[in-house]
């Protein structure tokens, strides 16, 4: 310890000694999320770096050990929840959602510092960290995300669209389901088709035209299934279509939230857009359905 900062110090007040506590465990934690996904790397540079980052996490930790004089417990509800995270969402979103913590930690450091001069070092290599990922991290599901992007955008805008317009045109909502599935399914094949020739005529290296017509395929088709299947369980198609909207919202919340983390993306902004074209679509689908129902004349 610099400066004869000690626990017993002046400087050391109630509020400071708070602090570090929060910030120490926090290291140790993030030791033991970096340690368990460094386990489950298979490639063997990855994990290295991931290692040596897990030791730095806990050197901070018997850093700030020095000053508080006891040891922490990690946090291990947290430690389940990124390790859940790295299996279901990939080690990228798991380990950048973390550092955003750790951009909230900067402000702790900084604070700390004035008091402790030493905390900028800390500080320098948790943004060395951040570096380091950035340049190591790289997932298969990362290299085809402009697939599955153009087939959640693309099957939210049309298939919203077309099921508000057959809503006001048909009004049976069982019917509406067939329809949406046969045009969901149709379309879904299309976009993949559509998109193996694009890729192929791209010809990027290391990017499979195939995969990525797969994953291009995979979201627009579990898109369809989740929008329609309100058309089949609830027999008003005004209620289902509703219900339809609030699914392809919270869709849009959850995939442009993922996108804005993995790809450091503003969230607000793509958000709404989204959300906008997407009801926006619909609305004008819904007063075409209706116009064209009193054109034919149409009462099912």
């Amino acid at each position: 310890m610099s400066d004869g900062m000690t626990p017993g110090s002046p400087e050391f007040t109630p509020e400071l000694r708070r602090q570090l506590l929060a910030v120490q465990r926090n290291e140790i934690t993030e030791y033991h999320v970096y340690r368990h996904l460094a386990q489950r790397q298979t490639d063997a540079h990855n994990r290295g770096v991931l290692q040596r980052i897990a030791e730095e996490e806990r050197s901070h930790h018997d850093f700030w050990r020095g000053y508080t004089g006891v040891s922490t417990k990690p946090d291990r509800p947290k430690i389940t929840l990124y390790a859940l995270m790295a299996r279901l969402l990939g080690l990228t979103f798991a380990v950048k959602l973390m550092e955003r913590g750790e951009e909230a930690a900067q402000i702790n450091y900084e604070a700390i510092a004035i008091v402790i001069p030493e905390a900028k070092r800390v500080l320098e290599e948790e943004e060395e960290h951040e570096r380091q990922l950035l340049a190591i991290l790289d997932e298969e599901r990362l290299q085809y995300i402009g697939s599955i992007v153009l087939g959640l955008s693309d099957a939210l805008v049309e298939l919203t669209g077309a099921l508000a317009g057959l809503t006001l045109a048909l009004g049976n909502s069982r019917l509406i389901a067939l329809i949406g599935l046969i045009t969901g399914i149709a379309a879904a094949m299309s976009m993949a088709a559509s998109e193996y020739l694009s890729s192929k005529a791209e010809e990027k290296e290391g990017h499979s035209p195939l995969k990525a017509a797969v994953y291009t395929g995979i979201a627009y088709s579990a898109t369809v299934a989740l929008l329609v299947t309100s058309y089949l369980l609830v027999a008003n198609p005004l209620v289902s279509l509703a219900i339809t909207l609030f699914f392809a919202l919270l869709i849009i919340v959850v995939f442009t939230y993922y996108l804005a983390v993995v790809r450091d993306l503003p969230f607000k902004h793509r958000f709404l857009e989204m959300a906008g074209l997407c009801l926006g679509v619909s609305l004008i689908s819904f007063g075409v359905g209706f116009v064209l129902r009193q054109a034919f004349g149409i009462d099912l």
